[in-house]
């Protein structure tokens, strides 16, 4: 029982590790976005991403809104073999 209680802590922890370092992908991600002043076209876009010497896959998805100043933004994060892991989501000005 203990090993078994060990082993399902480590698996917490790196769950949290990567479920952090890809927040920290989106986070990036979507502030490149605001900082640039620049509205992302309507439509989806793939992006890499580093974070603690592991490289996420990330899609972003940007869609219109009912009304025509703003879109929204969806940052997925998977893991190198494709497995999500998070999806942020935003509305940006135009």
């Amino acid at each position: 029982a203990g090993i078994k209680a060990a082993g399902a802590l480590t698996g917490n922890s790196q769950r949290l590790a990567d479920v952090t370092a890809a927040q920290w992908c989106a986070d990036n991600q979507l502030t490149g976005l605001r900082l640039s002043g620049l509205t992302p076209p309507i439509g989806d876009s793939d992006f890499a991403c580093t974070q603690l010497g592991i490289g996420y896959q990330g899609k972003l998805t940007v869609r219109p809104t009912p009304n025509p100043l703003f879109v929204n933004v969806d940052a997925s994060i998977a893991d190198a073999n494709g497995a999500p892991i998070l999806d942020l989501k935003t509305v940006l000005r135009k």
